[in-house]
This record gives C-alpha cells, sequence and structure tokens, in this order.
C-alpha cells in the first residue's frame, strides 16, 4: 500500500478492501451526499473504487483514501482526478484537474477536510507541476465552497456552469467554478 501524501493528522493512501464498507454507508448517508444528484448503493460505490484505484494507477494520483492517523479509521477521500466531462474550462484535448473531497459526516467540522485539501493541492501544483486545479461545486454547498477558499483557491466570477449530465434546472446541477494555478 502506498502513501502519497502524510500530513499531521492524516494518511492519503491507496484504497484497501476494507475501505469499500464504510465508503459504501458514507455514499448512502443523505446528509453527506446532500449536494450530489442522490445517494448511492454498494453496487455504485463499489465502481467508484474501481475507477478511483484505476486512475491512481494510470496517472500516479488520484482520489485518495484518507485514513486518520490517531486511529486507522477510513474518513472518506480526497485528491485530483480528471475532469470527465466538456465544459468551457476544459475539453478531450485540454482535460482539466479537480481537486475533490468527501467526509463521512463524523469527521465533520474536524478541520480533516482543509488539512487534506491544502496538502492535496499543494502536491498538485509543487510536485506534479500542474499548471492549475480546477473545483467546483453546487452553487449554495456553502462548506465546499468555505473550503475552497480557505485553501486559497478562487473563485472564476465568469466560471459558473450547468453540471452537463443533469437535467437544465437540476437543483444539483448549477456549479460556481474556482481555480489555484
Amino acid at each position: 500500500m502506498s502513501i502519497y501524501i502524510e500530513t499531521e493528522r492524516l494518511l492519503l493512501r491507496d484504497w484497501k478492501d476494507e475501505d469499500r464498507a464504510p465508503f459504501a454507508r458514507m455514499n448512502a448517508d443523505p446528509l453527506v451526499m446532500e449536494y450530489m444528484p442522490r445517494p448511492l448503493d454498494e453496487k455504485a460505490s463499489d465502481k467508484l473504487v474501481g475507477h478511483f484505484k484505476d486512475h491512481i494507477k494510470r496517472k500516479g494520483y488520484g482520489l485518495f483514501a484518507v485514513e486518520v492517523k490517531e486511529n486507522g479509521e477510513f474518513a472518506g477521500f480526497v485528491g485530483l482526478d480528471t475532469v470527465r466531462f466538456t465544459a468551457h474550462f476544459t475539453s478531450p484535448k485540454k482535460p482539466a484537474t479537480e481537486i475533490a473531497w468527501r467526509l463521512d459526516y463524523e469527521f465533520w467540522g474536524k478541520g480533516y477536510g482543509s488539512e487534506a485539501a491544502s496538502a492535496v493541492l499543494d502536491y498538485g501544483l509543487n510536485d506534479l507541476k500542474l499548471k492549475e486545479i480546477v473545483g467546483f461545486t453546487v452553487y449554495d454547498n456553502t462548506r465546499s465552497i468555505q473550503l475552497m477558499e480557505k485553501i486559497g483557491m478562487v473563485r472564476d466570477e465568469d466560471g459558473n456552469f450547468d453540471y452537463p449530465s443533469l437535467r437544465k434546472g437540476h437543483p444539483m446541477g448549477h456549479l460556481v467554478l474556482y481555480r489555484k494555478s
């Protein structure tokens, strides 16, 4: 198992089989998934883990499992992913890299999200030499917006967009865009 990033309190590492059950439970929680189109069942969660593992294998980085050093608990994921849709800031010929995170509710409010995301942003820009990292969220997801601003990302005031695979007017479909280079 590889550890890609270590912070004061967290390990950002490869996914283990024992992460699947708490990840599925987290993805089924309506509170955790409040700003996602829908909660996910176990099959959809497992498919995501497969995507995450494949991306890490192909690129050498990705959406890493987050482990709390103090007790070894799986807390969620934080990392970098290739944006897989076309929007004004990305295309198949010019893919963008996004920072993303999802932590289980019991780990909210402890600073784990900003600790891990800040380390990932630094890793992406300084170690991987990415020119830019984007972040996006539903326009009224104040927790994610505050986290992006806390780690130094800047809102692209002209960057708002509708998520391409959601119908026009979907409550989760209107997104704000943040950038860091």
